[in-house]
C-alpha cells in the first residue's frame, strides 16, 4: 500500500468498538483446538496475525469454520494434534510461533515454522531453551530465528522454570507445553504480565495454580489437561483503543465513548499512566465477560503534563508506548520513560523509530539505552512532516501512532507504508474516519 498523510479531521465523538482482543483471539482458538467438541467464538479479531494461528492449528487437525458473526472451532483434544504435512506459516505474528511452538513441544510430531522477513529476524531463544528442557528438539536459523523445525518430545519433562526476562510469550509457551506434559510443570515470574493464559486455561479446564511467594507469581499447571469447549466472547483489544483514547485526549472539542474494552489489570497500564498525565477517561458499565473485566470508556479533550513514567507499569503498556509518545509530544512539559529494553526487539526497534518518526514530525526528543524523553509543545499542533514521510519499519504500531500523531499536527504526517496496520487493526482508517465524521 502506498504512503499516506494523516492530517488534522476534527473533534473525535459518537461511539465506536474495536477489534477483538488480538492476545485473547490467538488463545480461544488455539484452546478450543486442543478441547474436544465444539468451541464458539464471537468478537474475534480477523487479522492476518490471528488468521495464521488459526491455519496452524486446522493443519494439526482442528476444524474452524466462521458461521456468521460466529467462529466455530473443533478441536482434537490435548495429546492428540496431527503432524502437519507442510510447514507452519506465521507471517508477522511472534504470538503465534511462540505460542505454537509450546504446543508442539510436548506433542511427538515434528513442525517447520517459517515467516515473513520481519518474523524471521525476531528471536526464538527465549523459547527455544525452556522448551528444550522439557525435551523438544531444535533446528533453527543462525542466530534461534526462523525458519525452524522442531520435534515434540513425548513424553514432554515437567520443569520450574523463573523467566529470566517478562515476558507473557514465553510464559505462554512453557504453560501450553505444561498442557500435555505428565506432572505439574511451574513457571515463575519475577515481574507480572499479561495473564491471559492463565485466565482462559482455567476457563477451558485446566487444572491450574497461580500463588505470590516473595513476591513473585509462581503459576503451576497440571500435565495430561483435559479442555472443555467454552464459548468465548472476545472483548475489545486494549492495544487497539489504545490509539483512539490517545486521538481523543489530543484532538480539541473530542467526546469520544469507545465500547467493550479488555480492562485486564495486565494489560491497562497506558489509561493510568494517561490518567496521572491529566487524561479525563471514565469506565461506564464495567463488568466480567469470560473472566476479563471490561468497560466502555469516555474519553474527552485534555489538557496532559508530562510526567516521569514508572519503569514497573512497563510490562502492563509494553504495546502502547509509541502511542504514549504521541501523547507526551503534545503535553506540557517534559515525559521521560525508561525500561524499555524490550521495545528494541519487537517488530522494529521502536524506540529509535518513534525517536526518529517524533523528530520528523517536529516534536523535541531525546533516545536513551532504554527510554526516550519528550519535551511536549504545551498542546500546540506539531508541525508535521514535509518531504520525506516517517518511516515505519513495516511496523503496525509505528504506523498507527504516527497516524495519531498526524491528527495534531499543522500540515499533516506522512506515513511511508500503511499496509502493516491490517495485520492487526484491519478496520482503523474507516473508524478514524467515521469517529471524526
Amino acid at each position: 500500500m502506498p504512503a499516506h498523510r494523516f492530517t488534522s479531521l476534527g473533534p473525535l465523538t459518537g461511539r465506536l468498538r474495536v477489534p477483538g482482543d488480538k492476545s485473547i483471539s490467538h488463545r480461544s482458538i488455539m484452546f478450543g483446538a486442543l478441547a474436544v467438541g465444539e468451541t464458539r467464538v464471537s468478537g474475534l479479531l480477523e487479522g492476518e496475525d490471528v488468521m495464521a494461528t488459526a491455519e496452524a492449528m486446522r493443519k494439526m487437525g482442528a476444524s474452524i469454520e466462521k458461521h456468521g458473526d460466529e467462529w466455530r472451532i473443533h478441536g482434537v483434544g490435548v495429546g492428540s494434534l496431527l503432524e502437519p504435512e507442510s510447514p507452519l506459516d506465521m507471517g508477522n505474528s511472534g504470538t503465534s510461533t511462540r505460542l505454537l511452538m509450546g504446543l508442539v513441544a510436548s506433542h511427538g510430531i515434528t513442525a517447520q515454522f517459517v515467516g515473513d522477513a520481519s518474523l524471521s529476524k525476531r528471536p526464538m531463544g527465549r523459547v527455544i531453551d525452556p522448551l528444550s528442557t522439557m525435551g523438544a528438539h531444535f533446528e533453527a536459523s543462525e542466530g534461534g530465528t526462523l525458519p525452524l523445525t522442531m520435534r515434540g518430545a513425548l513424553p514432554a519433562v515437567p520443569i520450574t522454570y523463573r523467566l529470566p526476562v517478562a515476558s507473557a510469550q514465553v510464559k505462554s509457551a512453557i504453560l501450553l507445553a505444561g498442557l500435555n506434559t505428565p506432572g505439574v510443570t511451574t513457571v515463575i515470574e519475577p515481574v507480572p504480565t499479561r495473564d491471559h493464559s492463565e485466565r482462559m486455561l482455567r476457563g477451558f479446564g485446566a487444572e491450574l495454580e497461580v500463588e505470590e511467594v516473595d513476591g513473585e507469581r509462581v503459576i503451576r499447571i497440571c500435565g495430561e489437561a483435559d479442555l472443555k469447549p467454552q464459548n468465548v466472547v472476545v472483548p475489545g483489544d486494549p492495544s487497539s483503543a489504545a490509539f483512539f483514547i490517545v486521538a481523543a485526549l489530543i484532538t480539541e472539542g473530542s467526546d469520544l465513548i469507545i465500547e467493550n474494552v479488555g480492562l485486564n489489570p495486565t494489560r491497562a497500564g497506558l489509561i493510568q499512566v494517561l490518567r496521572d498525565m491529566g487524561g479525563q477517561i471514565e469506565e461506564l458499565d464495567r463488568r466480567e465477560v469470560g473472566g476479563e473485566p471490561v468497560a466502555d470508556l469516555r474519553v474527552r479533550h485534555s489538557a496532559l503534563t508530562g510526567i516521569e513514567v514508572d519503569p514497573a507499569v512497563a510490562p502492563s503498556m509494553i504495546d502502547e508506548f509509541p502511542v504514549l509518545f504521541v501523547a507526551a509530544a503534545l503535553a506540557n512539559g517534559t515525559t521521560t520513560t525508561s525500561g524499555l529494553d524490550e521495545l528494541r526487539v519487537k517488530e522494529s526497534d521502536r524506540l529509535s523509530a518513534m525517536a526518529a518518526a517524533l523528530t520528523l514530525a517536529g516534536a523535541r526528543v531525546e533516545e536513551r539505552g532504554d527510554g526516550l524523553i519528550i519535551h511536549g509543545t504545551g498542546g500546540a499542533p506539531l508541525p508535521g512532516t514535509s518531504g520525506e514521510p516517517v518511516t515505519t519499519h513495516l511496523d503496525h504500531r509505528i504506523a498507527m501512532s504516527m497516524a495519531v500523531a498526524g491528527l495534531a499536527s499543522r500540515d499533516g504526517v506522512e506515513v511511508d507504508d500503511t499496509s502493516p496496520i491490517q495485520t492487526s487493526f484491519p478496520n482503523f482508517m474507516d473508524l478514524l474516519s467515521e469517529a471524526s465524521a
